[in-house]
């Protein structure tokens, strides 16, 4: 039965060194595309690959790369049953359909395991299972390729290496007789050869002749009648089996123990590779840093050169850039006209293409996309020097570039969100100028219309006073106007870094003085003092700058506290800063507002009694003039109540020459 339609069709196809395997693979595609689903390819290696022959190698090679261009995800895993690990793997990837090829050959013995589909429908009876039968030809190939995996090819080490140790055995076995050791203890040794034997050997067939070839070592030296394979006492035969059997069952699990070893050896490498390239790729803050990372992991796995082809901010693959084990990262590369078309080929098919495959076969390497979601990162080149990647490689590189393009997704999402979110505070920025100004630019404007107005109608029948206080409101509605347009300018300059710092050597005090001309025609409500260091205060400034500080801070303070207030300006020197403080005795300022008070456009809860609530950028716009000039400005409660603004200028040390 199927899988439930609502987690979406994924088709597992069987991978093999089979001549028909390219058949499987390309019905399993098409199956893919008629169900939209997800292709994968599986590739169960044997423990005893190393003694698969090229021509095996080469035509699985093929295979894969034709999977590849087929928009197979390829996957390796290893071990010798592949029935088990294929359903293992289907279940776990939520697999709903696997197709596999069938061939012809049946059982070859009664006792004989059932067929690989069999199996493999035993295996995963809850998945669907395609099978692809094989051509009369495909057949015949099938069998010969059989009967060549079947001949194990020795090797000369391998067979030296047995020689030896059976002859130290025989050695020791001697030894053993002189000093009258039993027989057991001579059958213990050789059956610890033969573990050896098995140990230290690549093919299992030495274990096997190494099982043989004891026992009739065995018989012949230390079996009366000494040097022949007869024997007076009728139950040494039976010594004889059991001797054969123990050596094959220990040669046997001894080359099991192996290959679990080396598959252990290989499932640790891979799992530590990946688990270091993510570690890595997770602290990588930029995508360039991330392909870096990408290149060196897969250098330090195959030890070859790549060369990796950025995606550009205009969408279009940019210029290689190599990577070696023995060069600088980032060089850049040496790539031909022929090779960026192969890139570009691959960046835009989001396909496999390089050395052995059916596109751009005769490439420097293996062209690879760094893709995710649809969407191209990049293409890495993996120059091959003529010699392709063993599908455990190729397994491994793919695992790689999944998790730089995973990390580069993160990026990029980061990335977008952070200019989500630029946008969505320059739209709230916005916003909240021109509420802010419409709000505010209201009162005065409907102030100065209605008293023009006014005046226009019935000037005539006012008398000078009435006419005076009329002049002085449109004054001051057309002065609050002016402070806000020059403020709006100020910080929009000081924000752009377009603002020039006209800097002079001037006294504070007289800055001071300048600065109490021009506050607030309502400071004559309040009790304005000021009191000056009795030293001389010098300070590298922009004397227009700083005056601007001062009259914001004073107004500032004019505005909030009720008339007849305090309010009082000091200067005076604390080590090397000439410090300037406004202070006043108003109500203050909560300790929840203080904090955003520098912010622009925050305007705190307090009103003011003509109604204006102001746009919140004198404070602003002081901070920003005090830090240009490399000083500080802060706000602390004044006691017993109130505010106290302190600001700290660099001085300047003038030496005067009589």
């Amino acid at each position: 039965m199927s899988r439930n339609s609502e987690r979406g069709e994924h088709i597992l196809v069987c991978l093999s060194p089979s001549p028909s395997n390219p058949k499987v693979i390309e019905a399993a595609a098409k199956m893919a595309d008629a169900f939209h689903a997800t292709l994968t390819a599986i590739y169960v290696r044997p423990t005893n690959y190393d003694a698969i022959p090229a021509e095996d190698k080469a035509r699985l090679q093929n295979n894969i790369r034709f999977a590849e261009n087929c928009g197979a995800a390829i996957t390796t895993v290893i071990g010798d049953d592949v029935p088990a690990q294929v359903a293992e793997y289907a279940h776990i990837s939520d697999a709903t359909k696997i197709v596999v090829g069938r061939s012809g050959i049946g059982r070859r013995h009664i006792w004989s395991r059932p067929q690989l589909t069999e199996q493999i429908i035993l295996s995963a009876p809850d998945v669907d299972v395609y099978i692809i039968p094989d051509s009369v030809a495909d057949i015949k190939q099938q069998r010969k390729g059989l009967y060549d995996a079947g001949l194990i090819r020795p090797t000369g080490r391998d067979l030296i290496v047995t020689l030896l140790i059976l002859a130290v055995c025989t050695g020791i076995g001697l030894l053993f007789t002189r000093f009258g050791f039993s027989e057991s203890n001579i059958i213990t040794v050789f059956i610890l050869g033969v573990l050896v034997i098995s140990v230290l050997t690549v093919s299992p067939l030495y274990g096997a002749l190494g099982s043989l070839a004891s026992v009739l070592l065995f018989n012949w030296f230390f079996i009366d009648p000494r040097f022949s394979f007869h024997t007076y006492e009728a139950e040494y035969p039976v010594t004889f089996a059991i001797m054969l059997i123990s050596s094959l069952i220990t040669g046997t699990l001894a080359n099991r123990i192996k290959r679990n070893a080396s598959q252990s050896a290989r499932e640790a490498f891979r799992t530590k590779t990946l688990l270091d390239t993510n570690q890595l790729l997770q602290k990588a803050e930029k995508a360039d840093e991330v392909m870096r990372i990408t290149a060196r992991q897969i250098i330090m796995l195959l030890n070859r050169n790549v060369v990796i082809f950025p995606r550009e901010s205009d969408g279009k693959l940019g210029g290689g850039s190599a990577f070696g084990p023995e060069q600088s990262d980032g060089e850049a590369s040496d790539a031909d006209e022929n090779e960026m078309e192969i890139a570009q080929w691959v960046f835009r098919s989001q396909q496999a293409a390089g050395f052995r495959m059916e596109r751009y076969g005769k490439a420097k390497g293996q062209y690879r996309a760094i893709c995710l979601n649809d969407y191209c990162y990049g293409v890495i080149a993996v120059r091959l020097n003529r010699q392709p990647l063993e599908p455990f490689e190729n397994s491994i590189v793919t695992s790689i570039l999944g998790e730089c393009a995973l990390a580069l997704e993160n990026l990029r999402n980061a990335e977008e969100k952070e200019q989500a979110s630029v946008i969505a505070r320059n739209e709230q920025l916005r916003s909240n100028i021109l509420r802010s100004i419409s709000h505010d630019i209201r009162t005065p404007l409907t102030s100065i219309s209605g008293n023009a107005d006014n005046l226009l109608s019935h000037y005539r029948q006012m008398d000078d006073e009435t006419l005076k206080q009329i002049f002085a409101d449109i004054y001051d509605d057309s002065e609050w106007l002016i402070d806000l347009v020059e403020n709006l300018l100020s910080i929009s300059r000081i924000e752009n870094g377009q603002m020039q710092l006209n800097l002079s050597l001037e006294v504070v005090g007289d800055v001071i003085e300048e600065a109490l001309k021009h506050v607030d025609r309502n400071a004559a409500q309040h009790h304005l003092t000021v009191q000056e260091s009795e030293d001389l205060l010098l300070v590298n400034m922009d004397a227009r700058l700083i005056m601007l500080v001062m009259i914001n801070l004073i107004n500032n303070a004019v505005k909030n506290t009720p008339a007849g207030s305090d309010i009082r300006v000091e200067s005076r020197q604390s080590g090397e800063k000439a410090v300037i403080v406004v202070r006043d005795n108003g109500p203050g300022i909560p300790d929840d507002v203080k904090p955003h008070v520098f912010e622009m456009f925050y305007t705190g809860r307090n009103k003011v009694s003509d109604g204006r609530r102001g746009l919140g950028l004198g404070l602003t716009l002081c901070r920003a003039i005090i830090e240009a000039h490399r000083g500080t400005i802060t706000l602390t409660d004044n006691e017993p109540s109130g505010c106290c603004f302190t600001v700290s200028l660099p001085m300047k040390e003038v030496a005067f020459n009589e």
